[in-house]
């Protein structure tokens, strides 16, 4: 059995209780970096008993195989990045697919994870959200990725650097606007945890002064673009072109509402104005 195995973003107490279980019980170990790995179990006081090697991005690839045949093999590998869930921006994913395709069983050790708690402390909506990682490095391709996201509606979540951090916010500034509300969320459930939270442009400013830590990003998603006119005669026309699709009228008024951004009861006071009532 793969199991991916989360670790603590900050406070080792925030460590699930299983965590410690895994450690001790694994055959074998894949560790983003084998030194952080001997510090945790060190403090969680865990007698590590399998055989532990480095997984990381620079042999990811390489060492696949050699880990799937060890499952193969029947035994129980645990595999840890360096906080978080193993996979989500960090190393696992190719182990994963890998372990899928040939149907060994693949299971989580839930834990801390700096996507949602900084969506949840964000103050940003949070009922639909999206992940977006880390952004590319290279300015042209930044601005080409935010700019593919300046319409999308569901609040984003992003991983930066921590000295990349104003020209990401930068960037992010002249695709969105400069009054879309973000939080940067900073050294989350560490001792010195910070949370900013604004306007793109005040947030811009706040990162010039150079920015410490670990960072997570949340910027609030897209008003919903209006795709019908909004004058009376066009929502009238709307209407009535969805009922001689087959749609109720209450219906067509709710969605005509819905993708011109405008409270039902306009829409319908609209439908009516012209005798259409019924």
């Amino acid at each position: 059995m793969l199991v991916l195995a989360a670790t603590p973003i900050g406070r080792l107490a925030d460590a699930p209780p299983r965590l410690a279980e895994e450690l001790a019980a694994a055959d074998v170990i894949a560790a983003e970096d084998t030194r952080r790995l001997k510090r945790l179990t060190a403090e969680l006081g865990v007698a590590v008993a399998g055989r532990v090697v480095s997984y990381f991005e620079g042999n990811e690839q390489a060492r696949t195989p050699a880990l799937l045949e060890e499952l193969l093999a029947g035994r129980r590998v645990v595999l840890v990045t360096d906080a978080g869930m193993p996979s989500v921006s960090d190393p696992g994913y190719r182990l994963v697919a890998a372990a899928v395709e040939r149907a060994v069983p693949v299971t989580a050790v839930p834990g801390p994870s700096a996507v949602l708690t900084a969506l949840a402390v964000s103050g940003l909506p949070v009922d639909r959200f999206c992940f977006e990682g880390f952004l590319p490095r290279k300015a042209g391709e930044r601005s080409r990725r935010l700019a593919a996201l300046a319409t999308e509606e569901r609040t984003m979540v992003f991983f930066e650097a921590p000295h990349r951090t104003e020209a990401a916010l930068t960037a992010m500034r002249e695709a969105f606007g400069a009054d879309r509300a973000a939080a940067v969320c900073r050294e989350l459930t560490k001792t010195h945890e910070e949370v900013r939270r604004g306007p793109l442009a005040d947030l811009v400013s706040w990162a010039a002064e150079g920015v410490r830590g670990e960072v997570t990003i949340v910027v609030s998603g897209a008003s919903p673009t209006a795709d019908v006119d909004t004058d009376p005669a066009s929502l009238r026309a709307a209407v009535a072109e969805r009922e001689q699709d087959g749609t109720s009228r209450k219906e067509a008024i709710v969605d005509v509402a819905r993708r011109a951004g405008l409270p039902k009861r306009t829409v319908y006071d609209a439908v009516h104005r012209d005798g259409g009532g019924r």
